[in-house]
């Protein structure tokens, strides 16, 4: 089970830092991944940390947005830098274990979801 939190309303230019806690599994074990969802838009890749350290960002964040985990807390995080409101939306954590087709921008590789946390940003 996977648990975000963190979010909230926050103004442009500003910064959130998002948490995603995991039990009841090895979390060094998977991918972990941020999603995000706006209304009417479809889920979007946000950021990973792969199983062997890698990290890959969205065009739209990277410089901006960092992702990190801590395998000991079963815990990752998105640091959010210099919001935008169009940063507005849904924020998804999701797990993903070891898989040889790896694609971490792939909703679908990915088994176990938070149940999201509201990010606003206003202008």
């Amino acid at each position: 089970q996977l648990q975000a939190s963190g979010g909230g309303l926050v103004q442009a230019g500003g910064s959130l830092r998002l948490s995603c806690a995991a039990s009841g599994r090895t979390f060094g074990s998977y991918h972990v991944g941020w999603f995000r969802q706006a209304p009417g838009k479809e889920r979007e890749f946000v950021g990973v940390v792969a199983l062997n350290s890698n990290i890959y960002y969205a065009d739209s964040v990277r410089g901006r947005f960092t992702v990190s985990r801590d395998n000991a807390k079963n815990t990752a995080y998105l640091q959010m830098n210099r919001l935008r409101p169009e940063d507005t939306a849904i924020y998804f954590c999701a797990a993903a274990p070891y898989q040889t087709s790896w694609a971490p921008h792939m909703t679908s590789k990915y088994d176990y979801w938070g149940q999201g946390t509201q990010v606003t940003v206003s202008s």
